[in-house]
C-alpha cells in the first residue's frame, strides 16, 4: 500500500518540513509522514483489551473502596450501553456477537456457543476477574440488545470464550 493510500484512508498525516540541516530556498521540502492516531492494533483472533481496560478503570475511579463490585456494575451497565447502541441499528445478537470478536455460533438448541475470548490474555492471568466481568458485560449486552430469550452463562471451555448464551427458562404459564 502506497503512503498516500495510508493518508487516504487516515492512517498517515503528511506534511512538508525541510532539514534542518538544508538551507532555506533551495528546492522543495520533502514530505514527512506520521501516524494519524495513537495506535493501531491488529489481533487475530481478534482482543478487545481496551474494553475491559475501560471498564475496570472506570470502576476504580468510581468507587476505588469497592473496586470489585464497581466493576461489575461498570461491565454491565457498559454492555447495556453497547446493546442498545446495536439494537438501534437493528443488529441482532449473533451479529453483535461477531462485531465484538465473540466468535458466536448458534446450535439447534437455542444455545449461542462463544468461540473467541476477546479478553484471552488478560483472561490467563486473572480467570476469576476477567470471566467474571466478561459474564456480567455479556449478561448487559443482552438486556442493552432486548434478547429477552436468551440469558448469559458461566460455562469455561478449553480454547474459547468462558460464557455462553442459553434459552432463558420460560416463566411458568398459569
Amino acid at each position: 500500500m502506497s503512503s498516500s493510500a495510508l493518508v487516504d484512508a487516515g492512517l498517515l498525516c503528511a506534511r512538508y518540513e525541510a532539514p534542518a540541516d538544508q538551507p532555506r530556498g533551495r528546492g522543495r521540502a520533502p514530505k514527512v509522514y506520521e501516524p494519524a492516531t495513537d495506535g493501531l492494533a491488529i489481533t487475530v483472533p481478534e482482543r478487545r483489551y481496551e474494553l475491559i481496560a475501560e471498564i475496570l478503570a472506570d470502576a476504580v475511579a468510581d468507587d476505588p473502596a469497592h473496586a470489585d463490585e464497581a466493576a461489575r456494575r461498570r461491565a454491565h451497565r457498559t454492555g447495556q450501553e453497547i446493546g442498545a447502541r446495536f439494537a438501534s441499528g437493528r443488529v441482532d445478537t449473533v451479529a453483535a456477537l461477531a462485531g465484538l470478536g465473540f466468535k458466536p455460533q448458534p446450535d439447534a438448541t437455542g444455545r449461542v456457543l462463544l468461540h473467541n475470548c476477546p479478553f484471552h490474555a488478560i483472561a490467563a492471568r486473572q480467570t476469576a476477574l476477567v470471566c467474571g466481568l466478561n459474564h456480567t458485560f455479556l449478561a448487559g449486552l443482552v438486556d442493552g440488545l432486548g434478547a429477552t430469550g436468551l440469558q448469559a452463562r458461566l460455562a469455561p471451555r478449553p480454547g474459547a470464550c468462558c460464557v455462553e448464551l442459553v434459552p432463558a427458562p420460560q416463566p411458568p404459564s398459569g
